[in-house]
């Protein structure tokens, strides 16, 4: 049996961009992306915290250090400039992964999107 598992969270990001005439997803600075362990395309579950809302979506890179966090598409109705969201990145892991496992990378960002 497959349990999934919370293995990666970026928190205290805030929204750079909304547009929602876009194809949809989210856009994250690359280097935040690479710091806190997720890829491009990935899918992921973002939590509204200024609002509440919650989503699913997937990453496409930004340009790395631009702390461009974009939300795009559809799911620009749930996030304005300025809100403060959490990505988290989900994984199905085994028994014996699950056992190993340590718990999430947490990326906690500085004002600007910036890494800690």
């Amino acid at each position: 049996m497959l349990r999934e598992f919370c293995t990666a969270k970026i928190c205290g990001a805030v929204v750079t961009r909304s547009e929602l005439r876009y194809e949809g997803s989210c856009g994250v600075d690359s280097g935040l992306l690479e710091a806190a362990g997720l890829a491009p395309y990935e899918k992921v579950l973002i939590a509204n915290v200024s609002t509440g809302a919650r989503l699913e979506t997937y990453l496409i890179p930004e340009k790395a250090g631009s702390g461009i966090i974009g939300i795009y598409g559809s799911a620009a109705r749930l996030a304005d400039v300025g809100d403060e969201i959490i990505l988290m990145g989900f994984a199905l892991l085994d028994p014996a992964e699950a056992r190993a496992f340590k718990g999430p990378r947490v990326l906690k960002l500085k004002p600007g999107n910036l890494l800690p």
